[in-house]
């Protein structure tokens, strides 16, 4: 039975991958990192492994903090920054190959897909931008800021519909080829997370802590289940269960076909504020402890802890047996999946509070030293 299960988890992960990939038009061999989180159940967990001893391959500055997380496809890097602007660079080289102005900073991270980058900016513009060239296709004004990640779903033979919230308190739903607001679902307070899509249903947390489960088609209310406190992270997908932290110091698994919570992890008085990683038995995630935690899938039993010098806001990746993340101690850190033992590390020297995209074998992370970097291997 326990085999069973394990293989079913596996086709879980890997069908969300393939239908993030279909939606956004590219195969499994070009997959690279298209969304935050990787795959549109926002898992974490990436297709490649990782060298040992990462190098430094190149970097690119940018004129602000970098707290967007970037996104990876078709040979391209983007990647928001607090200097106002969307940078395209060139995976190989870091080079820039376009830049696109917004009307403020870029927190949020972006999307790619329908050959479109689609991302927030602090004042709450949501902007289409052909990542070809870097031209802006379409803009919609929400009344309040953007600072989480969209998301993209299939939509019969037409084009993709995009998901995104707001501090305006409402989910949009946008025809990703023009624009149109397909519909919209108004919440109790902020939107901070990145919404998560699988089986059908849009599924996220709210400062109202509440985790809402809707249909993906209408946008109509399926459920709602109560956390108890602001949520302010992503949630993560599996299995019919959702994955998050909450302002209340606590982390929580949530059944969401019972609509009840599992169970609960606390450990010291500190909020969790990003999103986790999930693999088949194991859930990885950074808090305002100063540290990574590790806890089984199934019980929330703590499996291991590593401790930094900042708190950590950097939502983990893993990749194969290993999981790298950033820290507000200045530093990106690669650690072991099954001991949580240190491998390496790379000392920036102000925080990272992005968290890293993984493709190709190498990491991409932005940090407040206003800086896009890339680890690989060399040669």
């Amino acid at each position: 039975m326990q085999l069973a299960d394990s293989r079913a988890r596996i086709a879980f992960l890997r069908g969300g991958l393939i239908l993030m990939m279909c939606c956004l038009g590219l195969s499994v061999r070009a997959a690279g990192w298209p969304i935050f989180r990787g795959n549109s159940a926002l898992t974490g967990v990436a297709a490649c492994s990782l060298p040992d001893k990462p190098a430094l391959l190149w970097t690119f500055k940018t004129g602000g903090p970098v707290k967007s997380s970037a996104v990876i496809g078709g040979g391209k890097v983007f990647i928001g920054s607090n200097d106002g602007q969307v940078h395209a660079l060139e995976f190989a080289s870091g080079h820039e190959l376009w830049a696109f102005k917004a009307d403020s900073p870029v927190q949020a991270p972006p999307l790619l897909a329908n050959n479109s980058v689609f991302v927030g900016s602090v004042e709450g513009i949501f902007y289409a931008i052909d990542a070809a060239n870097g031209h802006q296709l379409w803009k919609y004004a929400t009344e309040g800021k953007i600072l989480a990640s969209a998301n993209a779903v299939p939509s019969g033979d037409g084009p993709p519909r995009i998901l995104v919230g707001s501090y305006d308190f409402k989910l949009y739903c946008f025809n990703a080829t023009n624009g149109a607001v397909v519909w919209t679902y108004e919440t109790g307070n902020y939107i901070n997370g990145s919404c998560a899509v699988a089986g059908g249903q849009a599924i996220f947390g709210g400062c109202d802590e509440l985790v809402h489960v809707l249909d993906v088609v209408t946008g109509v209310k399926i459920k709602e289940i109560e956390a108890g406190a602001y949520i302010a992270a992503s949630a993560a997908l599996a299995g019919n269960r959702a994955y998050f932290g909450h302002y209340d110091n606590e982390f929580l698994c949530v059944d969401l076909n019972e609509g009840k919570v599992i169970w609960r992890y606390r450990d010291l008085d500190f909020p969790y504020m990003a999103a986790a990683a999930v693999t088949e038995d194991r859930v990885v995630f950074g808090g305002h402890d100063k540290a990574l935690h590790c806890v089984d899938r199934a019980t929330g039993k703590s499996l291991w802890k590593f401790p930094t010098g900042g708190k950590v806001e950097s939502a983990p990746v893993v990749a194969g047996d290993k999981i790298v993340f950033g820290s507000d101690d200045g530093s990106v850190y690669m650690v072991s999946l099954q001991e949580g033992k240190q491998l390496w590390s790379y000392e920036i020297g102000q925080a990272v509070a992005s968290s890293p995209a993984v493709a190709d074998e190498k990491i991409v992370i932005g940090s407040d030293d206003g800086s896009v970097y890339c680890f690989g291997q060399k040669g």
